[in-house]
């Protein structure tokens, strides 16, 4: 674990070629195909003959939840522990680790026909109309829910009219506990300065290597658009408003940079509060085997 520009994915697969390892990728955006540059996806060189899983796996029209990160992990543990090896989760979606180490709270599949219907009459009426229905329904996620946040209105509204049960009902059922061992390691670097330097040079380097012309392609398909997950993910958002004409090209580098940075910092503020954790300053491979070393998931 650790925020993003921390040198998680190179250790990873150090770790990997030490341990006869195979890498699950836990990121949200990694996930969707098309989003290589913007994404800071590993290359076939940079995977260096490690298996690499959860990467490319879904098309940005679709959307991917904690939920189905957590199916997805727990099955690709079991495949690769038979194999013999060690499976290594890797990323920066903390809510994707949170889920696997603490469970999730079982939900009703979405429904499409009733997410346009909120959808429809959150644009014509406004969000705060949304936000009233849901108070009537569910006080307790209409608390804590902004009025200005169409996705969860849309979703949490939707739960009740899918299944006549609050969504806060639903999370108050006891959450499935994790079936496998976890280690926890992170890598949290202790001088912000240099890892907000690294986010600046990573993003100028994106846009370098055609970033621009990667989030084009997916600004000309039809099915997408600005409020899917995949598009709202740090820099392509900014990249997408660019297109769009709402701000121009130094805003939009200068936005993405923030952004960035405010990612970082709520990955730290996850990080600061993770029971059972341990901790490396930077990716150093010899101080993640020693602490390795002294876990007895790995026999060593």
């Amino acid at each position: 674990m650790g925020p993003t520009a921390s040198g998680k994915t190179g250790l990873a697969v150090e770790l990997a070629q030490d341990l006869n390892g195979e890498i699950i990728s836990v990121d949200s955006a990694l996930v969707y195909r098309g989003m290589d540059i913007g994404t800071a996806k590993p290359s076939p060189t940079e995977m260096a003959g490690v298996p690499h899983h959860l990467i490319d796996t879904r098309d940005p029209a679709n959307v991917y939840s904690a939920a189905d990160f957590r199916v997805d992990a727990l099955h690709l543990i079991g495949e690769i522990s038979a194999r013999g090896h060690l499976p290594i989760l890797t990323g920066g979606t903390m809510l994707y680790f949170k889920a696997l180490k603490h469970g999730l709270a079982i939900m009703p599949q979405a429904n499409q026909q009733i997410r346009d219907e909120i959808s429809e009459r959150g644009k014509a009426l406004g969000w705060s109309v949304i936000h009233d229905d849901l108070a009537r329904v569910d006080p307790k996620a209409a608390e804590r829910i902004n009025r200005n946040d169409p996705q969860r209105l849309q979703r949490a509204l939707e739960v009740y009219l899918i299944s006549g049960k609050s969504l806060s009902e639903w999370q108050s059922e006891p959450l499935p506990a994790c079936p496998v061992d976890l280690m926890e390691l992170a890598i949290i670097p202790p001088n912000r300065q240099m890892l907000h330097q690294r986010i600046e040079t990573r993003f100028r380097q994106m846009l370098e290597h055609g970033l621009i012309a990667e989030v084009e392609g997916l600004y000309h398909r039809d099915d997408l658009h600005s409020g899917l997950p995949a598009i709202k993910s740090v820099g392509y958002r900014q990249v997408w408003a660019y297109l769009d004409g709402d701000i121009d090209f130094e805003t939009m580098v200068q936005k993405a940079i923030v952004a960035t940075r405010q990612l970082a910092k709520r990955q730290y503020t996850w990080l600061r509060s993770w029971e059972d954790l341990r901790i490396i300053e930077a990716p150093l491979r010899t101080e993640a085997l020693k602490i390795l070393g002294q876990d007895s998931i790995l026999g060593m």
